[in-house]
């Protein structure tokens, strides 16, 4: 339901046909009174805040284009009078080309707004029992002290109806809306406000006249400073409290007031925060198992027999490498990698498969936790019937809306921007405009893949290595590692740089969708930017962990990338460990990254802005233009932090076999980033406009999305990447007669038994290596465990049965690994219900003293009425006798 506005509108671009009929805002001084939230009268609330530049000092445009912009203005701000609101205008004590017009929304434009907007208000105060947790005595050492910010008092509530009003608990007309609600009810109205038509199509809304410069910026008033409380002894400080007890760096370990961040800046920011903390603190359940599995790698690495084979003289040091590339690059001793074999026995160990299979699990436990703390959120935040009715049409469809269609429901003629056939094409573009961008990705990270190969040949040639090399500096950077780092370097660059680029044209795809409501806007552009990232940052991890050193040939005939490079190898111990150096580079890179973009720039900006100020002047300053002065916090408000968050979950979830200390990473992220992110809304931006929010939108399928797939990617790291699968398959069947020699199952002769064996007679003119031959050997072994015969063997350079084995292992242990987790996953999430037994019994006893308070109402009123028609036909059957 949109109400039908009584305004004057602009039939042209042209002259207005009666300029004396225009309603202008009052004019008032600045009262030297900074901290003041009211009119100059001391008595009408501020509730948002319009800022434009006086167009008779505009040098920039023409006249003209001024005349037109202060014509649009006019017109809008008479219109926004003629719906009932009060405007006041104040010229800026800092500049004198700014004026501040200051809109109060008095008490009836407000009551019929919240009617319309099905607003739900509170009917009387709540009786319901809360029951106090066993764990309350421990919460309360890390919970905000409530003589500072006082615990939110319940009620029961229903959608406002002004026919009812005398049902609504009104104490004080004043306080009976709160400055969330007075703000997003007068932000409704802006919104749709007209101030202009053209060729019959309907110019309105705010957010056209920002976009134009008509307006420099609209906002709603932060109540105080953060550096201290309000001098209006009547002002409650809010923002302050929020900043000292929330946002300040002493409060990292304390519980978030949630309830207070919600009544501040609206439900929307607080189902951020709370999904935020709660991710966080189920963290630090994953972050304590990855340490002891991290521990225990590091205890036991020194008992890693097949490392001690690498790292043995009489062992490695006999085994000579063959080349890793054509013609430049020459033969090396196997010693080269004891160092990075060392550390591959820290993360490929028993404790990896442990921890695959708990995060298997501990991922599930975390989105059906959520479910039922978002379900309590829904009752006492009063979101539970937060229906599709409630959400409010986006201005940008409204204004679009030219063609007629019947309703199938309603049977009536309704208004839409475009026909079933529009709509198809429109939704077409939109698709292939994605995948041609996700093509551009994974066209970059080809290329990343040719540098990858290119460069590897140089740093071969340049980073000389000798049999008998022994250098330290030798020991860390080989050609593997400095091609890996770099590369890792480049594609962090790559894909920040087309995050970028992406972020606009999302923007700009999803525009051009024309989605009907804010929801369904927000939807959108999450799976379309989710899409890209998903792509742009975990294409890179894929490649290395699934598909590098996987088809490579053996040096006799390798396999060749675009029938130029040589497809790249792994170390002896396969890709485990380069794995986790991108990982590590990606996921800190990132962190940093964000941080400086979200925190150090807007800081600085208004530092700058700050400074500008000062020198310009040392005036008393009024709260609006302090607020004017932060900076703006965008159309898509919290979306950019929600993606970096699940973007990081993906991280900790999808290839946490390679990393258990990505949960203790994103543990501590998260911790600074609750207090960052509180830190930029209370200090460094301007208030946000209060949205409602039933739930964390699009984000919750995806994260069920990708912990379906996480298990399939942690199995397969563990069966393809890492080298557990082909260790266990020797130790239990070939290290023991038949195929092998031993008289009991030991891992002693792994690696000799793994490494196969080449003669280097074989090689081919277009691989065989320019440095010269060197000792009386006459063969050189595989880098990557490719498990072929012999040369001289009837079946030569064929794999043998080891590794048919191996295959059979690998492929039955994702089948038993994906089916235990998946059952496990699903037994969960039956014996977890979405909602609690508790929750649901709270929503059914409000639902009934609700409906059953109103009727008592309604026939309290009927009673009367019919009582006072009974007395008057008493006193006239009394007359007639």
């Amino acid at each position: 339901l949109v109400l039908e506005l009584n305004q004057v509108i602009i039939p042209t671009y042209g002259t207005v046909l009666d300029q004396q009929n225009l309603h202008t805002p009052e004019w008032a001084d600045f009262d030297d009174k900074p901290d003041s939230l009211f009119f100059s009268d001391g008595q009408r609330r501020i509730d948002f805040v319009l800022v434009y530049e006086d167009e008779s000092k505009k040098m920039t445009h023409k006249r003209s284009h001024r005349k037109k912009q202060k014509r649009k203005r006019q017109v809008y701000e008479s219109n926004l009078i003629n719906n009932g609101l009060q405007l006041e205008a104040t010229r800026s004590v800092l500049d004198e080309k700014l004026i501040f017009v200051k809109v109060h929304a008095p008490w009836e434009v407000l009551c019929t707004y919240a009617e319309v907007m099905h607003i739900k208000l509170p009917l009387q105060p709540s009786d319901l029992k809360t029951r106090d947790s066993a764990f309350n005595w421990f919460s309360r050492f890390f919970r905000v002290d409530e003589n500072i910010i006082k615990p939110e008092q319940e009620f029961f509530t229903a959608p406002f109806q002004k026919e009812h009003l005398s049902n609504f608990y009104i104490q004080d007309k004043d306080t009976f809306f709160n400055p969330a609600t007075r703000s997003r009810i007068v932000h409704f109205i802006l919104s749709r406000v007209e101030y202009a038509t053209k060729n019959n199509v309907k110019k309105f809304g705010i957010n056209k006249l920002l976009d134009t410069g008509i307006y420099k910026a609209a906002f709603p008033l932060h109540d105080s400073s953060f550096r201290h409380l309000s001098t209006d002894p009547d002002c409650p400080s809010e923002r302050y409290l929020l900043y000292r007890e929330w946002a300040h760096p002493k409060n990292i370990f304390k519980l978030q007031p949630l309830d207070f961040i919600r009544k501040y800046y609206g439900e929307k920011i607080g189902i951020y925060f709370a999904w935020l903390g709660f991710y966080t603190n189920m963290l630090i359940v994953a972050a304590v198992v990855g340490v002891g599995c991290f521990l225990y790698g590091c205890l036991t690495k020194d008992n890693c027999t097949w490392s001690q084979e690498v790292c043995d003289p009489n062992i490695g040091g006999n085994i000579i490498m063959c080349p890793q590339c054509d013609k430049v690059c020459t033969y090396w001793n196997l010693t080269i990698t004891c160092e990075s074999s060392k550390k591959l026995c820290i993360f490929d160990s028993f404790g990896t498969l442990v921890f695959a299979v708990f995060m298997g699990i501990w991922v599930t436990l975390f989105l059906e936790f959520w479910k039922r703390r978002q379900a309590e959120l829904e009752y006492e935040w009063d979101t539970v019937e937060y229906l599709e009715q409630e959400e409010q049409v986006r201005p940008e469809y409204e204004a679009r809306c030219t063609h007629v269609v019947m309703n199938e429901i309603t049977q009536q003629e309704e208004h839409v921007p475009y026909t079933a056939c529009g709509k198809c094409i429109r939704m077409t573009f939109c698709t292939s405009a994605v995948f041609f961008w996700i093509l551009l990705i994974v066209a970059s990270v080809i290329g990343i893949i040719v540098y990858r190969l290119s460069v590897f040949l140089v740093f071969s040639a340049t980073l000389s290595q000798h049999i008998s090399g022994t250098e330290a500096i030798r020991k860390y950077l080989t050609p593997q590692t400095a091609t890996s780092v770099t590369a890792s370097l480049i594609s962090f660059i790559v894909i920040m740089v087309l995050n970028v680029i992406y972020e606009k044209v999302a923007i700009l795809i999803t525009d051009f969708e024309l989605p009907r409501t804010q929801t369904d806007y927000e939807n959108s552009l999450t799976t379309k930017m989710f899409l890209f990232q998903f792509v742009n940052y975990y294409s890179s991890c894929f490649y290395i962990a699934f598909f590098k050193g996987k088809f490579v040939g053996h040096p006799g005939n390798p396999v060749y990338w675009l029938g130029k490079y040589r497809n790249e190898e792994c170390d002896p111990g396969g890709c485990l460990l380069e794995l986790t150096t991108q990982l590590a580079i990606i996921v800190g890179g990132k962190a940093i990254w964000n941080n400086i973009q979200e925190v150090l720039l807007p800081w600085v900006k208004n530092l700058i802005g700050r400074y500008c100020a000062a020198a310009r002047s040392e005036k008393v300053v009024p709260r609006w233009e302090q607020d004017y002065h932060l900076q703006p916090i965008g159309k898509l408000g919290l979306f950019y932090e929600y993606l970096e968050m699940v973007i990081q979950f993906g991280f900790v979830t999808l290839f946490v076999a390679s990393f258990p200390l990505a949960p203790l990473l994103a543990l501590i992220n998260n911790m600074l980033e609750i207090r960052l992110d509180a830190w930029k809304l209370t200090t460094q931006f301007r208030r946000m406009v209060p949205q409602k929010a039933q739930d964390i939108g699009a984000w919750q399928p995806i994260m069920q999305g990708i912990a379906i797939l996480a298990v399939v990617t942690n199995a397969m790291i563990i069966a393809f990447t890492s080298d557990m699968v082909p260790r266990l398959v020797y130790y239990w069947s070939f290290s023991v007669p038949p195929y092998g020699s031993h008289s009991s199952h030991t891992m002693k002769g792994y690696i000799n038994n793994t490494l196969s064996v080449f003669n280097i007679s074989d090689f081919k003119n277009a691989s065989k290596p320019f440095s010269p031959w060197f000792g009386n050997q006459t063969t050189c072994r595989q880098v990557y465990r490719d498990l072929r015969y012999p040369p001289g063997h009837q079946h030569q350079y064929e794999h043998n049965i080891y590794y048919w084995h191996v295959i059979a292992a690998k492929l039955a242990f994702i089948i038993v690994m994906e089916h235990v987790i998946y059952f496990v996953k699903f037994i969960i999430s039956y014996v977890i219900p979405d909602v609690s037994q508790k929750t649901k019994s709270k929503v059914k006893r409000e639902k009934y003293l609700t409906q059953k308070l109103l009727h008592e109402n309604d026939l309290k009123v009927v009673k009367k009425t019919m009582g006072k028609i009974a007395d008057k036909i008493i006193k006239g059957v009394d007359s007639t006798f």
